[in-house]
């Protein structure tokens, strides 16, 4: 298999995390699928895409459980513009 972006050949599967936006938070499911070692593009199969899509759903509906792992801040607009 050769990658679509980059035309690599050393392409492997990996463990990885997806990220996915929930509002303005992004939540990291994690799954396996081949990755081109060469650029990163990353390839999934059908199982895993259903399993993202089933996973979005739940983060919709706010019927998954998850944790808090860090935080991401914000540069007050206020100061920003003082810069």
């Amino acid at each position: 298999m050769k990658c679509v972006v980059c035309h690599g050949e050393d392409i492997q599967e990996q463990h990885v995390e997806e990220e996915m936006r929930s509002g303005k938070d992004i939540v990291l499911a994690p799954v396996t699928c081949l990755v081109c070692q060469t650029c990163g593009e990353r390839y999934f199969d059908t199982a895993t895409m259903r399993r993202l899509e089933t996973l979005r759903a739940e983060l919709r509906s706010g019927t998954i459980a998850l944790k808090q792992i860090g935080k991401v801040l914000a540069i007050d607009p206020v100061f920003a513009k003082a810069a």
